[in-house]
């Protein structure tokens, strides 16, 4: 399976695993959770679907690269205590609490939640000396004498032989206390991921293109040569603070990222040409409403496939900031909303002063955030919004002492953002426009759409706010797909 695929299957088995009868006992014993085996690639995103799933459901989640510890953090250190045994006393070897274990507890008392995750990494990679601790930690959920508390799921992942030298196998008794999910590389499974977590579009456009280069892992005379999702997404991340800042991107930073010569080659020649589509197809104007004379109509519909995919990579892009944009501020508005209305129910009048009030609530807000931000139960998104949200209290509380002059600064604030969703509306608009009368109804308004449909912030501004040519052509090239369907059934038939 996949490792979207794969997140939803181990969702369901934290949900299994922590829920619970009227009296308070799991519905599935706790000797009988058994852990999940998470086999695949490196780089797949493996530890960032167990980020994802931990702050989604709120609750903990300590994760441990294994192969970074030895016997002794694994399981404790010995010291010798004395116990008496048929009236003999007698020196005997115990061991202190394993880190890992204590971790457990600590991420308990610092979020004040005692449900998480445990997730271990590279667990069939551990030394020789350590793998029995992990078959002991696999079977009965101990290292040494100390067990995981019973609100914690574990959850460990390991590499395939073909892509580690030091993979130890597990035998049949080990294999039968766990559940084995075996996941793939799938670059559809990413590509939702990718626009959602901003990845840079000449990243995506080239992989729409070199498929085959979105994972790649082979041999050569030279030593191992190897492409990752992961390197994609770090790639894309200092490319953009590059161009941000005016730094070079370059081949010798590209294959940093990328090593694979010849496919970091093959990007680095990809993106100097999205530069120039990005320069020669005036992407601003096109969205504001620009309309295509005949000699860029021409160009455009006789240009290679790539050169027409950069072009809707970078308005797709353009719309999905756009959207981006909208869907923090109208989250910051919806919360600010709550937290002024809950004032304003326990004031008397709207010349009452507030002040103070709307100082306690940014200040409660920051507390929460603080909290959360240290026992690693929020997002980037979330913490961006929610520092949106404190920042327009401080500024709500600046405006003066009644509650009617807070009132008619929202209603400014809710002004400039109405006018902004309808800019982000006309420029989409004006991109389907231009589209349309350049190649029609075609294949490329289809990767647009599709592209547009992916994103989660651009899904969430067309559901919540709407845009007329969106729902038309999105109704239209269902109705053309249906009717595709019908046809190769009756050809069948």
């Amino acid at each position: 399976m996949n490792i979207k695929e794969a997140k939803a299957q181990i969702a369901d088995t934290v949900r299994a695993y922590l829920a619970k009868d009227a009296e308070g006992m799991p519905l599935i014993p706790v000797e009988k959770q058994r852990p999940i085996l998470l086999m695949g690639p490196p780089g797949i995103g493996k530890t960032a679907i167990m980020e994802q799933i931990a702050k989604e459901m709120q609750i903990n989640l300590v994760s441990y690269t294994i192969t970074h510890h030895t016997r002794q953090s694994a399981i404790g250190l010995p010291f010798i205590s004395k116990r008496n045994y048929g009236g003999k006393e007698t020196s005997v070897t115990e061991y202190t609490m394993s880190e890992i274990i204590a971790d457990v507890y600590d991420r308990i008392e610092l979020s004040g939640i005692a449900e998480g995750i445990l997730f271990l990494d590279e667990i069939n990679c551990v030394s020789e000396t350590l793998a029995p601790t992990m078959l002991q930690f696999l079977q009965y959920k101990t290292f040494g004498s100390h067990r995981v508390p019973d609100g914690f799921v574990i959850v460990t992942a390991g590499n395939p032989p073909e892509y580690n030298a030091s993979v130890r196998d597990f035998d049949i008794v080990t294999l039968d206390r766990v559940r084995l999910i075996e996941v793939e590389a799938d670059l559809a499974a990413w590509r939702g991921y990718a626009l959602s977590a901003t990845v840079h579009g000449a990243v995506t456009a080239y992989l729409e293109i070199r498929k085959e280069h979105f994972y790649a892992i082979r041999m050569t005379p030279e030593g191992k040569r190897f492409v990752t999702a992961r390197g994609w997404e770090d790639l894309s991340r200092v490319m953009t603070v590059h161009e941000e800042k005016g730094l070079a991107v370059n081949r010798a930073l590209i294959r940093q990222f990328l090593q694979d010569e010849e496919i970091a080659d093959a990007f680095c020649t990809y993106y100097e040409l999205w530069n120039k589509y990005k320069s020669l197809y005036d992407v601003p104007g096109i969205l504001a409403g620009q309309t295509p004379d005949d000699e860029t109509k021409t160009a455009l519909q006789r240009a290679p496939f790539d050169e027409k995919l950069s072009l809707l990579s970078l308005l797709a892009d353009a719309i999905a900031g756009d959207c981006r944009e909208w869907r923090k501020h109208y989250a910051e508005a919806i919360a600010v909303r709550d937290v002024l209305r809950v004032i304003r129910e326990g004031t008397e009048s709207p010349g009452e002063d507030c002040t103070e009030e709307i100082a306690q609530a940014a200040a409660l807000l920051q507390q929460t955030l603080t909290k959360k931000e240290q026992a690693r139960l929020i997002d980037d998104r979330e913490a961006y919004v929610t520092r949106g949200v404190i920042g327009a209290l401080h500024e709500a509380a600046a405006q003066g002492a009644s509650f009617a002059s807070v009132r008619e600064w929202f209603a400014k604030r809710e002004e400039a953002r109405a006018e902004g969703a309808a800019q982000t509306d006309i420029r989409m608009t004006h991109a389907f426009s231009f589209l349309s009368g350049v190649f029609g109804e075609g294949q490329e308004l289809v990767l647009f759409l599709t592209r547009l449909s992916a994103g989660e912030d651009t899904l969430s501004f067309v559901t919540e706010y709407g845009n007329d040519a969106y729902t038309r052509y999105a109704k239209l090239l269902l109705v053309d797909e249906t009717r595709e369907q019908l046809t190769r059934e009756l050809l069948a038939i």
